[in-house]
């Protein structure tokens, strides 16, 4: 529990701190008193949040390969395969960034904006996008330094980058009356300052990452892409989910789509330890199965459990003290504060098995069976959270959108968590990881040489 709790307090204290920045990024649009800049974001977001999932997907195929041969006491082949994943995502990355400038305005119009509100959400795509390509490298970078133990280290990366976000937030959107084109600005200085200091560390200080040849890049891309695909495919779930139901929202108005915004801000922000949690144990995972150590893997998977229950309580008792401070601090009103009220008081509380969801896909991700944790964020997000929300917003209006996502959520989390602890309990000498776990390529002599 102590090592759970060290990875996963470094992650959460970094994270937490780039979404409390993200949340001041939308508190000082707020600010200027046009609802459809919120609500432009909004929707910005609903799309944005595909491409940063597919980041994480690459983040999380290259901690579960270098950790596994760190586990292993291979960190030459370690070093080789980091660097080759970090080019592989890049350019997967910049394939995403062209697809989405390309077709930014058909994509917001299908998620329901329309007017000044789609033009506003379009413009702030178009000049964000293309930061996702150092958002990847920061992301590879990361990964490699929790893989390698080095929490601190990945804190240090986002809450540097957040303090400079920070200062520069109210002085594009507010000082220089830039308005949403210096929020985005903002972020796109902050993806570079994130993908700066992520090679300080990883590169010119630990020297955890090597140059990528094409060689190792070539050698390494079955192997990444055997985990990435279904990595990226299962974080790709949650961004669907998420749009299906700002399609469901949008009709509710400007009001509850800004709402809907908030939520979106107070979810990562309030639960940055959970997302930090999914994060941190995929390497203790990898690692303990490379050196074989069975029994860690189940106090991991119990221990993480039990945190992600404390957490969520604690979460859910300081939302809802903080509800009218919230509804004050971003003016809402009428549907959009039901919307926040439904979250603070019913949707909050989801995360416990949210949270569980999370904990069996890192072990399903890092020990062999990232297809299983596709099928669950798949079921949760593409086919129950929809129509739950959809039947739910009849009866209760825009609120219902909250709740339909929180069933989905307890239902499939709870029945993913009691999975993933069976696979787990059974693994050891004599039940190994079914596919294998990648090994390194034939020809690793002449990586060590080097």
């Amino acid at each position: 529990m102590g090592h759970v709790v060290r990875m996963t307090a470094t992650g959460a204290f970094g994270i937490t701190f780039v979404f409390l920045v993200d949340a001041a990024n939308l508190f000082w649009l707020s600010q200027l008193g046009q609802p459809q800049l919120v609500a432009a974001i909004g929707f910005a977001y609903a799309i944005q949040f595909f491409s940063v999932s597919i980041g994480v997907g690459l983040m999380i195929a290259a901690t579960a390969l270098v950790s596994r041969r760190i586990g292993e006491g291979d960190r030459t082949v370690a070093r080789t395969q980091a660097g080759a994943a970090m080019a592989i995502a890049t350019a997967v990355q910049g394939g995403v960034a062209a697809l989405i400038f390309a077709f930014r305005h058909d994509l917001v119009s299908f998620a329901g904006a329309d007017g000044e509100t789609a033009r506003l959400a379009a413009r702030y795509l178009g000049l964000t996008v293309w930061s996702l390509m150092p958002m990847a490298v920061a992301l590879v970078a990361s990964g490699t330094l929790r893989a390698e133990g080095y929490g601190a280290k990945a804190m240090y990366v986002t809450l540097t980058s957040g303090m400079v976000l920070m200062v520069l937030d109210p002085i594009f959107i507010i000082w220089w009356g830039m308005g949403l084109d210096g929020a985005a600005l903002g972020l796109v200085l902050f993806r570079f300052a994130l993908m700066g200091l992520g090679l300080f560390f990883a590169v010119v200080q630990l020297d955890l990452i090597a140059r990528p040849d094409w060689a190792g890049v070539r050698s390494t891309l079955p192997l990444y892409v055997a985990v990435a695909a279904p990595a990226i495919a299962t974080q790709m779930a949650t961004p669907a989910g998420n749009y299906l139901l700002t399609i469901v929202m949008a009709p509710f108005g400007d009001d509850a789509v800004a709402a809907w915004a908030v939520v979106s801000r107070l979810t990562v922000l309030a639960f940055g330890g959970i997302f930090a949690l999914s994060g941190a144990i995929g390497g203790i995972f990898g690692q303990n199965y490379g050196a074989g150590l069975y029994p860690r893997l189940r106090s991991t998977y119990r221990d993480a459990l039990i945190f992600c229950l404390i957490y969520t309580v604690v979460m859910w008792a300081v939302l809802l003290a903080a509800t009218p401070l919230i509804i004050d601090a971003f003016g809402l009103s009428g549907q959009g504060e039901d919307v926040l009220r439904g979250f603070t008081r019913v949707g909050v509380g989801g995360f416990v098995f949210v949270g569980a969801l999370f904990v069996a896909n890192a072990a399903f991700n890092n020990l062999g069976q990232p297809l299983r944790s596709t099928l669950v964020g798949w079921v949760k997000d593409g086919l129950l959270s929809w129509p739950a929300a959809a039947w739910l917003a009849t009866g209760f209006g825009a609120a219902g959108v909250i709740y339909g996502q929180a069933l989905a959520g307890a239902l499939v989390g709870g029945l993913a968590a009691l999975w993933g602890w069976r696979y787990v309990a059974r693994l050891g000498p004599d039940v190994q990881v079914t596919p294998a776990p990648p090994r390194p390529w034939p020809n690793t002599d002449r990586y060590r040489r080097r």
